[in-house]
């Protein structure tokens, strides 16, 4: 490749493997009703910043004291995250550059914590987070991990349990936060649970960001040590996270577990697209996007409870809606399978007390974030929850066939009166 070609080449032009799965790609996001809970859609800005020539720049450190030069702009993006963040959480610390919230998670672990320390976090069956102290994952094969659950006859947690397990346990890390909790947390509570057994309180706000930078969700932070959170999800940004702290008692701590301690360069582009997402996110419609979220998925819960499916602590108070299908004798993946078919996107997820069996799982995970982004309001999702029911109403019946074909139909109408991405 010549170098005037090298600079001036375009994608389809030079790799037509990649070039034409990622021109599907658009096409399946563009037909298909998106449900999966961690996904949203970037705006054409975040796109633009995720493409930007920035990527070509290495970094390591923080501004004004990084290990290359050449940091100018960059420089001027990531103190604009952590701006934007600051006002938008009313915090005093941010630090932009975690690759990811797992990572965020990571760097708090390595700044609080000694291996074999223990944690005290919500279980990810009831619906807490690998990152959490979770056995696959480094944070449960490192730190003596323990969970609390959820009550089985309301699937909320019990924070007078969660106060006797930790003076039992004695956690130096409390957690609040999961995936797959659809309702809110007490703050409070937590953190007076925390200071009974001494232990540092860390939220993980990676799902709910967006509803608390809209207003529509109590903010962890003037009762969390630590914040973290990713800028993907209920935010609307980029792939990433971020750490929040409403003080900076933390702050040299946390600086360096992320670098050096769990990263070594930085996303230049990510962060510039953190900045674009958090701009928007100060915006005053972005707080009008929250309420809708909120409002779509209590209209979702309700008509999926109305057609007799079991929803998980009887509804939500976030953007999350997790479904038990264990009355209607299929497991979550024939219901995600089912539901792709009828392009509709979602995906199979534990429930409290479900198999340890991943194949066996009798949850479905599903969230309105990204399809309220489209534009779909009530009306459309009680029509996406009509359309639902009637797929998983006849999972087993001999005219899933046709109940398919009539999803399909249904799914392409509500995407053609809402297109994305010209």
């Amino acid at each position: 490749m010549s170098t005037k070609s090298h600079f001036h080449d375009l994608l389809c032009d030079t790799d037509a493997l990649v070039a034409e799965a990622l021109a599907s790609e658009k096409k399946r996001q563009q037909s298909q009703i998106e449900l999966i809970a961690s996904e949203n859609m970037v705006s054409r800005a975040v796109l633009d910043a995720l493409g930007h020539e920035i990527a070509n720049k290495t970094l390591e450190g923080y501004p004004g004291n990084r290990f290359h030069g050449g940091s100018d702009y960059a420089d001027v993006v990531e103190m604009a995250v952590i701006d934007r963040a600051k006002k938008l959480f009313d915090c005093e610390y941010v630090n932009a550059q975690p690759h990811s919230g797992t990572q965020a998670n990571q760097a708090v672990f390595f700044a609080l914590l000694q291996p074999g320390d223990r944690t005290l976090s919500l279980g990810l069956a009831a619906g807490g987070h690998l990152s959490h102290g979770a056995k696959p994952n480094v944070s449960g094969r490192w730190f003596d991990a323990h969970h609390y659950k959820v009550a089985r006859d309301t699937g909320l947690i019990d924070y007078d349990a969660v106060e006797r397990q930790a003076q039992e346990v004695k956690p130096k890390l409390l957690i609040a936060g999961g995936s797959a909790y659809p309702r809110e947390f007490d703050f409070e509570r937590m953190r007076v649970i925390a200071d009974k057994v001494n232990a540092k309180l860390l939220v993980d706000m990676a799902h709910f960001a967006g509803l608390v930078a809209a207003g529509v969700h109590p903010s962890p932070i003037p009762q969390a040590d630590i914040v973290t959170c990713t800028t993907t999800k209920t935010l609307r940004g980029p792939r990433g996270g971020l750490i929040l702290s409403r003080s900076d008692e933390w702050a040299k701590k946390l600086q360096s577990a992320i670098f050096p301690g769990v990263q070594g360069s930085l996303h230049t582009q990510v962060i510039a697209a953190k900045a674009v997402c958090l701009g928007e996110a100060l915006q005053p419609d972005f707080k009008l996007y929250g309420r809708r979220v909120k409002a779509n998925a209590i209209r979702l819960a309700g008509v999926l409870q109305a057609r007799g499916i079991d929803v998980i602590s009887g509804g939500t108070d976030t953007h999350l809606v997790l479904l038990d299908l264990s009355s209607k004798g299929i497991t979550g993946q024939r219901a995600q399978d089912v539901l792709y078919a009828a392009n509709i996107t979602s995906n199979k997820n534990p429930i409290p007390y479900d198999s340890t069996r991943p194949s066996e799982w009798v949850g479905l995970r599903l969230g309105t974030g990204a399809a309220t982004t489209r534009g779909f309001g009530e009306d459309e999702f009680e029509q996406v929850g009509n359309i639902i029911a009637d797929l998983i109403d006849n999972v087993t019946g001999a005219n899933l066939d046709d109940q398919i074909t009539s999803a399909q139909h249904s799914v392409a109408n509500l995407c053609g009166q809402f297109p994305i991405y010209s």
